[in-house]
């Protein structure tokens, strides 16, 4: 009975540390692929756009590609609030689950206080209540959404949340894919771990 305990909750780890993977389906082959963008810093700065969660002026910048209506974003964005005082998060909406994610990400753009709209819709999502209702008149953010969606594809990303920075020691490129706690979040990106 204690190892089946312990290999359903395994499972459950498993579950929350992984990414939501890309919905579509294509139902005919599909064209060529669009040319694959390098991951690159530089590249999100110019095509990519989002709303900042942090310090506005720190040097330190993670770019964190999400789906609103992705758990694992969800679990991605309380694991990342202790860290908002060492680096900017700038938090890019994807529409990956198709017209819902789309519309609810333009929605988060479109707020006056985007970091507000994104707690609702998280805390929404984590109650499994579905997230925001999304807004009319988001046009211009709906087109946006979908290139960031265009970008995240071009760079051969395949789940969100999908990360994107600078090592804060080293310099080096950090790429990851998926959820995860705060202390391997901090220490994937060269921050502190905040204290326990």
């Amino acid at each position: 009975m204690k190892l089946l305990k312990f290999a359903g909750a395994v499972l459950a780890a498993a579950m929350l540390l992984a990414g939501c993977k890309d919905a579509t389906t294509p139902a005919a082959p599909a064209a060529a692929p669009a040319a694959r963008t390098p991951v690159t810093t530089a590249a999100i700065e110019a095509e990519a756009k989002g709303f900042i969660v942090g310090t506005p002026m720190a040097t330190r910048t993670v770019y964190v590609f999400f789906d609103p209506q992705c758990p694992h974003c969800a679990v991605l964005w309380q694991q990342a609030k202790p860290l908002k005082n060492q680096a900017k998060f700038v938090w890019i909406p994807v529409a990956f689950s198709g017209a819902t994610g789309m519309a609810q990400g333009a929605t988060i753009l479109a707020a006056p206080d985007p970091v507000a709209k994104m707690e609702e819709n998280e805390a929404s999502i984590l109650a499994k209540t579905g997230g925001i209702t999304a807004a009319s008149g988001v046009d211009a953010q709906q087109e946006q959404v979908k290139k960031n969606t265009e970008l995240l594809t071009r760079m051969g990303f395949e789940s969100v949340p999908s990360i994107v920075a600078l090592h804060a020691q080293t310099g080096q490129l950090v790429t990851a894919e998926g959820s995860m706690p705060t202390a391997e979040l901090a220490a994937r990106l060269g921050l502190q771990a905040p204290a326990q």
